[in-house]
């Protein structure tokens, strides 16, 4: 896959917003994931169709966290990486009533995508102010298979609970991040910015015409009806669309143990009945006879083999005799008649315009206090299963005083925080300055690792890329990106 390389001299975000040391010249790189509408109605489609059946199969992506890193190498200070800067959030929702514990911010979600092997996979993610409010942000690994080709199938579902898409799905059109994270899978930029078309929802299905249905853009099927010859000859000759399978082949005899053998029953005269044998085979006796009680009209009407009576009290009956019919079961040509159905989706809009974006904010102190959340799942390392992964959870703490490597993963400077979060909440937001009662605050990380310090095999830090001067021209770049409508106002798939 071809990969864009973009010098900061393309950045938008001004020298007096954005300062960096001379020898920090940042690069980037950009991928595509679904620019064109129709691949990314596809995309999102999948995710949505029988109910969100593909949503709830998904599982956590993670790396083996049965080898938790270490966190080794501590600096004496915070990067010197030019003046902090920060981007104001934006909500959708009033101030909530105070309460003593956290509000979970509207913003968040999971991402879904298609790993290489072909896996349902999730991770956390947020939305993130930007120009066309169209931004999520999320760990690169969440976005990237190994610092490599970008996943498939990527698409963004805010306030996702137990399979449900609240406020619709967005699929993402293009990916941001670090090139080193791009190019040496290196985790220091475990960051992407992911630009999000429209979102949508499904709204249900309408049959229309021939016509309708040929010139419908979006996702549509043909729903087969079974008729019966008349109805199949009539379609026929109404130039309609209509078709026939099978045929009409009769019944075979055979014996009793050819491999399928239907057992039937023949009504035959009272002699050839008192002539058969009892058993299993061709001919035998089918059961006793029955004697059924019928009106006197059916009475005169009937005309089988059976003989016609009365019995002690003056009822009319029918007395029938049965014989065994062993055969190999025919078949009939059925025959059916097209109903043409066009799917229905609506469109929900900038992903910015009905769940907000949190702000953003870079080159800050070390040791502030974040609040990190995200949708654990996996076990810890010693097997214990606190999380689900339906609902999302939360950290509070202050960032460590001192940034920290991981030689395992190429990291030399992530900022750390103490929680017991496990894998699932990677790629979910560390909001410094939140405000409870807005809901919002500030990106500041990512959740990008987890890390067992004590050495006790329960997850006990989570750490995340430090949001320096380079992050912050990778986001200034990624919210230049335009993306697109998917549906119309009739449903309709734009093109």
């Amino acid at each position: 896959m071809k990969r864009l390389l973009i010098p900061l001299a393309a950045a938008g975000l001004s020298a007096a917003t954005l300062t960096l040391p001379a020898s920090a010249e940042p690069h980037w790189a950009t991928d595509p994931l679904t620019p064109k509408p129709a691949d990314a109605y596809s995309s999102a489609y999948f995710w949505l169709d029988a109910n969100g059946a593909a949503l709830r199969k998904a599982t956590q992506y993670y790396w083996d966290f049965k080898e938790v890193p270490k966190l080794v190498g501590t600096q004496s200070k915070a990067p010197d990486d030019g003046k902090p800067g920060m981007t104001a959030p934006t909500g959708t929702v009033k101030a909530a009533t105070k309460v003593k514990n956290i509000n979970l911010p509207r913003t968040i979600g999971k991402v879904f995508f298609l790993d290489r092997a072909g896996k349902y996979r999730w991770c956390s993610a947020t939305s993130i102010q930007s120009r066309h409010r169209n931004l999520v942000v999320t760990a690169g690994h969440c976005v990237y298979e190994k610092g490599k080709d970008v996943f498939r199938k990527w698409v963004f579902v805010p306030g996702y609970y137990q399979g449900k898409a609240p406020w619709g799905v967005y699929a993402g059109a293009y990916a941001f991040t670090a090139y080193d994270l791009d190019t040496y899978d290196d985790y220091d930029g475990d960051y992407a910015f992911v630009a999000v078309h429209n979102g949508f929802s499904l709204a249900g299905e309408k049959e229309v015409s021939h016509d309708e249905f040929k010139a419908w853009a979006g996702d549509k099927w043909i729903k087969p009806r079974e008729i019966d010859a008349k109805e199949f000859l009539k379609c026929q000759l109404n130039l309609g669309e209509c078709w026939s399978e099978g045929e009409d082949k009769p019944a075979d005899l055979v014996g009793p143990d050819y491999p399928g053998a239907a057992l039937e029953k023949v009504e035959v005269p009272k002699e050839t009945y008192d002539d058969a044998k009892i058993g299993k085979g061709q001919g035998f006796k089918f059961g006793e006879p029955v004697v059924e009680q019928v009106t006197k009209p059916a009475w005169d009407a009937y005309k089988g083999p059976g003989i016609k009576g009365t019995d002690a009290v003056g009822n009319y009956t029918i007395t029938h005799y049965y014989t065994q019919k062993w055969v190999k079961p025919g078949t009939s040509r059925k025959y059916y008649e097209a109903h043409y159905i066009i799917g229905i989706a609506k469109d929900m809009g900038r992903l910015g315009d009905v769940v907000g974006g949190q702000g953003f904010a870079w080159n800050q102190p070390m040791g502030q206090q974040v609040a990190a959340f995200g949708y654990p799942s996996a076990p810890h390392p010693d097997g214990d299963k606190p999380y689900t992964g339906l609902t999302p959870k939360y950290c509070l703490g202050k960032t460590g005083t001192k940034t920290y490597q991981v030689n395992t993963f190429r990291v030399e400077r992530h900022q750390v925080l103490k929680c017991s979060m496990t894998p699932g909440a990677d790629g979910g937001p560390w909001l410094m300055k939140y405000d409870n009662n807005k809901r919002t605050g500030y990106v500041n990380g990512v959740t990008s690792m987890f890390h067992d310090q004590d050495g006790n095999s329960r997850i006990d830090y989570i750490s995340s890329a430090y949001f320096d001067g380079e992050v912050a021209a990778v986001y200034d770049k990624a919210s230049y990106a335009e993306t697109k409508v998917i549906v119309g106002p009739k449903g309709e798939l734009l093109r």
